[in-house]
């Protein structure tokens, strides 16, 4: 036709292969960027290098960056960084954000390292948990009471016990870690996943035992959802 270019069916097919590649390509790259995920390491056993929760909390940031290579992890160690006792000074306004409780919402998996102190949590863990619980943020009251807003989040703890705490029990009554980060988490909209380790101020045998299956337990983790 006058005026008009007739294009060869070659350099037309090429057009259209080069056009699927960009395509291609664009959709990767969004993909990429849509499931690169931040993971969140928590500390805060007193013990240096002889906790058993540090140590099973770097395992478990290991196992989930081996399926997930691009994981980015950012770490917070509550002992060499401690929060102080929360006051009301540490309150944030309505609509006011804070670093502790931004990293957090930030993150779409947190890992944390948390040994039983006398029955409970240690106070360095407490005072991360006091600034993450908060009205409108991770958790606002409805009409039927409480619900939770952070329910997309994982959480994975590295519990270490000195003693026996297990279901049925003499002493199960006196556990109050697994228990309250159960029920923290719970309020917040997430169920946490726990790796325990229990028992280990009764002797090398129990010792041993308890951390081997810690590291089994943690060997099974699912990977990171969308890697």
């Amino acid at each position: 036709m006058i005026g008009h270019t007739k294009v060869p069916p070659v350099t037309k097919m090429c057009r259209l292969a080069s056009d699927l590649a960009l395509s291609h390509v664009g959709s990767r790259h969004k993909l990429y960027v849509r499931h690169k995920l931040k993971l969140l390491h928590i500390d805060s056993a007193i013990t240096g290098e002889n906790s058993v929760s540090r140590k099973l909390s770097a395992q478990i940031v290991q196992q989930l960056k081996s399926s997930a290579p691009d994981l980015e992890v950012v770490y917070r160690d509550l002992v060499a960084a401690p929060l102080g006792h929360l006051t009301l000074d540490d309150m944030p306004a309505p609509g006011e954000s804070t670093s502790v409780l931004d990293e957090f919402l930030s993150a779409d998996i947190v890992v944390i390292g948390a040994p039983m102190y006398n029955f409970t949590v240690s106070s360095q863990l407490k005072a991360w948990i006091d600034r993450i619980l908060i009205a409108g943020k991770t958790f606002r009251y409805g009409d039927a009471g409480p619900v939770g807003l952070v329910g997309d989040k994982r959480v994975v703890v590295a519990l270490s016990r000195g003693g026996l705490y297990t279901e049925g029990g003499p002493m199960r009554g006196h556990e109050h870690a697994e228990t309250y980060l159960g029920a923290v988490f719970g309020f917040i909209g997430v169920k946490p996943e726990f790796v325990i380790a229990e028992g280990m101020l009764l002797g090398a045998e129990q010792h041993t035992t308890a951390i081997a299956q810690a590291e089994r337990s943690i060997a099974a983790l699912a990977p990171p959802q969308g890697h």
